[in-house]
């Protein structure tokens, strides 16, 4: 039985910016305790100040070196930031391996930055499933910045565009990433484009391939955002300012065009959707559930019924409506 919650008090702690209380709440959302309803609606007034940047790539391009050096630009002009950083997940705790946090220890005693790992824990995409109600926690908690860093699994990563504001795409030169970023749907996702590692050879065909796939793109009409390939090397923190100047500019272009709104829009359907369908899984949770279900896969085996009867049977039981009334 989980322990009670005093969800205002906690609530009003992470409010007031203490980052205790701000930890108490994602382990909460990651555990999926039976508060977290209510903890969703006392953070909802407070949601929607924070700008959400998403970064992914492939592995060993430096996301998380390049994380770190956002880190520090940002917090010399005085924003307070926060990460959340998808780990793989270990195979044998399903806990997350906590590399990104260590890469970025540098920052661990400055009080304007918070760091979180996630275990993806299976999820595909590169991203945890509990990561929207982990991101509602930080933009509660008043952090103006949350760097979303995903787990760096290749292909599967573009939905981080549907949780972030503005998406930025990491890539290194030698690695193959022109290619991969076309395979990968990855044009369609980027909002920036960074070409870390730019002091090894072979950054220049690196950036003039992504300049030249961007611009044979949908979006070479004078309306729609065009993303800027930025050269940089995370280590010295080379383009690090260029960086963040291309992600303000694009959330104003986003605000002033109304993508920022229908993007949120978007994410928020999204979630309502994941939690319904959440909600009909815990049904059917349990050995009764799983009864029902083994027996109408049976008779859709020996005939008796079609997949689609089947689904409505199984959503008729649980006392919703058929798919196809």
């Amino acid at each position: 039985m989980p322990r009670p919650v005093d969800v205002p008090s906690l609530v009003a702690a992470a409010r007031e910016g203490t980052a205790r209380a701000v930890a108490r709440l994602i382990s909460l959302v990651e555990d999926e305790h039976p508060a977290l309803p209510e903890i969703v609606a006392a953070l909802a007034p407070h949601v929607g100040g924070a700008h959400v940047v998403g970064l992914t790539g492939a592995p060993g391009v430096g996301k998380s070196t390049t994380t770190s050096a956002l880190v520090s630009v940002l917090r010399a002009a005085g924003r307070r930031v926060a990460v959340l950083a998808v780990d793989p997940s270990s195979p044998f705790s399903g806990g997350a391996l906590l590399g990104d946090r260590i890469r970025m220890s540098e920052h661990a005693g400055d009080d304007g930055v918070f760091i979180r790992s996630m275990a993806s824990r299976g999820h595909l995409g590169g991203l945890s499933a509990t990561a929207p109600s982990a991101i509602r926690v930080l933009d509660a908690a008043g952090f103006d910045v949350v760097l979303l860093e995903t787990v760096g699994v290749g292909q599967s990563e573009v939905e981080v565009a549907r949780l972030a504001d503005t998406s930025v795409v990491v890539l290194a030169p030698g690695m193959g990433d022109g290619i991969q970023a076309a395979k990968a749907g990855i044009l369609e996702i980027g909002e920036v484009f960074v070409v870390n590692k730019s002091d090894r050879a072979g950054a220049d065909d690196t950036v003039r391939d992504l300049r030249r796939m961007v611009s044979l793109g949908d979006r070479t009409e004078p309306h729609l955002w065009r993303p800027p390939v930025v050269r940089a090397v995370a280590l010295d923190g080379t383009g690090m300012d260029e960086i963040v100047g291309a992600v303000d500019a694009h959330l104003a272009w986003s605000r002033e065009h109304g993508g920022l709104e229908a993007r949120r829009r978007r994410r928020t359907v999204d979630e309502i959707e994941a939690l319904a369908l959440a909600g009909l899984r815990r049904r059917f949770a349990g050995d009764a559930g799983e009864d029902r279900l083994d027996a109408l896969a049976q008779e859709v085996l020996d005939g008796g019924l079609d997949p689609f009867a089947a689904a409505d049977r199984l959503l008729e039981q649980a006392g919703l409506s058929s798919s196809r009334s």
